[in-house]
């Protein structure tokens, strides 16, 4: 076996050791992901507050602490409410669904209806049908969601553990760094750092960029929606912001959302069934041309269709620590398939006889 032979053999028998120990133990790995990544998150902050006179053990701690009040002022004030919010609206959703029914009857059963030739009833039927399969699996998923109380309350306990998992990686986060560099093969160090500097700019660009594009367009969205006076309005403006961390998904789930409300509510008011609309569009335009630009640039390399496969396959697989994890390796893998690339345009394989580049 070549030298070559030997370092690539290396470097796949170790990917394949740390799938093989995320799939075994992704019961219990969910604190230390977690904390993992809510310590690479927040480096940058301690860097920032080191270089302005706090030591790291005095910037870890203010940190930490700020970040714990605020997610506990966010538990006792605002998800209460947004508890009620959804309680209500699964009950409220059948006679939602009767009222749209009411409404597509009246306009299956105008003039120009049946001058086109369209048979209401059969139309109607569909219609029920589509809705009531709607309805069902709705209330299914809240159920299940509901009857997984148990697990949402596991996944609250294993919480307790990330902050001190956060704590401690943050404050140590550089000497780690250093250990794991003074580890690497001489011959590749300054190969692996390139590569391992490229993933850790894509990664943060986007997951930090991201996350606060999401809080950003929730408060917009929520903030909108409510001053329309739409129902639901919070719960739907938070969730579309949450949900945009995958393309068009917020958009898409909370223009819906809305527009079924804001028809079943204001019709046949179209100013308010327009600001609705309006809502959703100028908060598109603010993300597309302000948020996005700023906040994440043009150069993070993320398909949205790579990332929503990421998302879903490693989520099919590892769980929600396989969500946690989706988009640092789909970075990751996007920048060795490059790299991958790279080399193999550069092989006497790819070029034959010809001249480089070719």
């Amino acid at each position: 076996m070549t030298r070559r032979q030997q370092v690539t053999a290396f470097w796949l028998g170790g990917l394949l050791a740390m799938v093989l120990m995320l799939f075994l133990f992704r019961q219990i790995l969910l604190p230390f992901v977690a904390g993992a990544a809510l310590a690479y998150a927040l480096d940058p902050a301690a860097d920032w507050l080191e270089r302005n006179g706090f030591n790291r053990l005095a910037a870890t701690t203010t940190i930490l602490t700020i970040l714990i009040v605020v997610i506990a002022a966010i538990l006792i004030l605002l998800v209460p409410l947004l508890i009620n919010q959804t309680i209500d609206f699964v009950q409220r959703l059948p006679s939602y669904v009767t009222r749209l029914q009411e409404m597509f009857g009246a306009t299956l059963d105008s003039e120009w209806a049946r001058f086109l030739g369209i048979d209401p009833d059969s139309i109607r039927a569909s219609i029920s049908g589509f809705m009531s399969r709607g309805v069902d699996l709705a209330t299914a998923l809240i159920g299940s969601i509901w009857s997984g109380g148990r697990a949402l309350v596991d996944i609250l306990s294993l919480l307790v553990v990330t902050p001190f998992v956060a704590f401690y990686l943050l404050r140590d986060w550089h000497p780690m760094i250093a250990r794991l560099d003074r580890l690497l093969p001489r011959d590749q160090a300054e190969e692996i750092r390139r590569l391992a500097g490229e993933i850790d700019n894509k990664v943060a660009a986007f997951v930090r960029g991201q996350l606060l594009v999401g809080f950003l367009l929730g408060i917009f969205y929520a903030t909108g929606l409510v001053s329309i006076g739409l129902n639901y309005g919070l719960l739907i403006g938070l969730g579309s912001g949450i949900l945009s961390f995958i393309p068009y998904l917020g958009f898409t789930v909370g223009f819906v959302l809305s527009l079924i409300i804001a028809l079943v509510q204001f019709w046949p008011d179209w100013v308010w069934l327009a600001a609705t609309v309006m809502v959703f569009l100028v908060g598109q335009l603010i993300e597309g041309y302000i948020l996005q630009p700023r906040l994440i640039g043009r150069s993070v390399g993320l398909h949205p269709v790579w990332l929503i496969f990421s998302l879903l396959a490693f989520g099919l697989l590892f769980g929600f620590v396989g969500l946690l994890i989706a988009i640092p390796a789909a970075a990751a893998i996007g920048v060795l398939t490059r790299y991958g690339i790279e080399r193999y345009r550069a092989s006497p394989l790819f070029r034959g006889n010809g001249p480089s580049g070719m």
